[in-house]
């Protein structure tokens, strides 16, 4: 794809650039699939690593996309979880040269670029060039407000703060946010987190000199903080909606399976065979895992509760399938979406990513929320308490808790219970939150208007 020949145009050529993790790179490939079928007149270069030109490969070029790719100048993303904080290190301070590299070898040469938040030298690329830059967030727009007000925390007396003992206390004070526990903020408390925070306050240090924001979510889901950021901010906020290829996918479509190669539709077929709503999903993401003991539990706990579930464990997979019994089926990957679109799945076990948070939402299926790390504690607390859509595994999910099988056990044979009153009210707002979300991105919906807009006011293309 790389040796694609450069495609003239009169209009936008817009340089696309990722952060290199698959949380981010996903919906910045979607968000530009969305902008090719409804701006004409537009180039879009989607920029990655030569790893990640590797990795997505296999996806179908569309004649307004063509992939570049930059050399690897950062570490492998799959031992990126190895040492994280290097990992930052190396995004913040190498591929910014190479980009810029890239940038002089581009024919036609970029009128408009949009970066992943956390790529703060994008901004002073475009900057000194004077090209516009456009930064795309792909975490909540709740977690965007809690770092963009992050002194607050320091002003108020509750940054630095030792969790164990403050992390139930409740601030009130972060514009646009209900009241939320410091141990539901993003975990940047720890000593070995303050490099991290240190480079997400520099993105955020350079974030208000872009001209525009564009985060994945749908006004209706997050009215007031999308209110807030619009009135604080210098430029225009744009919520685009949930970054997926919602167009091709309903709720009660037939089975995909047609859809799939033979080796990847076994799942759909057990699927297929289960009653309606009445199997758990279960991933907990594609970068950090839980400890080898609580992955027992896990397993443990899935299986005595009795409940047909579908759990994506990766490498621990064959291992966890010997173990489940008749009820469950372990996968090592899955297509993750059309699963959650499926009849059959009636709830979703999940770490809180929000890519995986706006797919539950989208196809209205409850969660229950196990948060590993960073933003997933914020998007924890927006499903339980928030939106009420979902209930917390634990009170206290973390590195150090040990969430045991018997608890697991019967959490979820009350949580898939669709008769309880509970779970009545709780699978009534998943529905309402999952009609929101389709209305807003229906044609005059606010995130096909919000896109519009895009396109027109930052782009200055014309709207198909």
């Amino acid at each position: 794809m790389d040796s694609v020949k450069a495609q003239k145009t009169s209009g936008c050529h817009l340089v696309a650039i990722p952060y290199p993790g698959r949380g981010h790179v996903n919906p910045m490939m979607n968000l530009c699939k969305l902008i090719a079928s409804r701006g004409d007149d537009i180039l879009i270069t989607l920029v990655v690593t030569e790893e990640w030109l590797d990795f997505i490969g296999s996806s179908p070029e569309q004649a307004k996309i063509r992939f570049r790719s930059i050399p690897n100048v950062i570490p492998s993303e799959r031992i990126r979880a190895l040492d994280f904080p290097g990992f930052v290190e190396a995004v913040y301070t190498k591929m910014g040269a190479s980009v810029e590299q890239l940038l002089d070898q581009l024919e036609p040469s970029a009128t408009a670029i949009v970066a992943d938040t956390y790529l703060p030298w994008a901004v002073s690329i475009g900057n000194r060039r004077n090209i516009p830059v456009g930064s795309l967030w792909t975490m909540s727009p709740s977690v965007f407000s809690l770092f963009y007000h992050f002194d607050l925390l320091s002003h108020n007396g509750h940054f630095p703060a030792d969790l164990s003992e403050r992390g139930g206390e409740c601030i009130d004070y972060i514009p646009g946010i209900s009241p939320i526990r410091l141990k539901d903020i993003p975990n940047v408390f720890s000593e070995a987190s303050r490099l991290l925070l240190n480079r997400v306050i520099e993105a955020f240090n350079w974030v208000v000199k872009a001209q525009c924001l564009l985060v994945t979510s749908f006004y209706e889901m997050d009215t007031h903080v999308i209110d807030t950021l619009r009135t604080r901010l210098p430029f225009p906020v744009y919520p685009v909606g949930p970054s997926i290829p919602y167009a091709t996918l309903v709720k009660d479509s037939p089975s995909t399976t047609t859809t799939l190669s033979d080796a990847d539709c076994y799942y759909f077929k057990w699927l297929d065979s289960q009653p309606r709503s009445c199997v758990l999903y279960v991933s907990m993401g594609s970068f950090l895992s839980t400890s080898s003991e609580q992955m027992e539990e896990i397993a443990a706990g899935l299986h005595d509760s009795g409940v047909r579930y579908l759990w994506v464990a990766r490498e621990d997979a064959s291992r966890f399938q010997e173990t489940c019994g008749e009820t469950g089926l372990v996968v090592p990957w899955c297509d993750q979406l059309r699963v959650l679109c499926h009849p059959s799945v009636g709830g979703f076990w999940t770490h809180c990513g929000w890519n995986s948070t706006l797919e539950a939402v989208f196809a209205g299926v409850p969660m229950l929320t196990f948060p590993i790390l960073f933003d997933q504690f914020t998007d924890s607390k927006l499903i339980a308490d928030d939106w009420k859509i979902g209930w917390r595994v634990t009170e206290n999910v973390g590195a150090d808790t040990l969430v045991k099988r018997e608890d697991i056990a019967n959490l979820v044979r009350k949580f898939m219970d669709h008769d309880g009153s509970e779970t009545k009210e709780m699978r009534r707002r998943a529905r309402e939150i999952q009609e929101s979300c389709q209305r807003a991105i229906e044609k005059g919906g606010s995130s096909e208007t919000n896109l519009s807009a895009f396109l027109r006011g930052f782009l200055q293309c014309h709207v198909s």
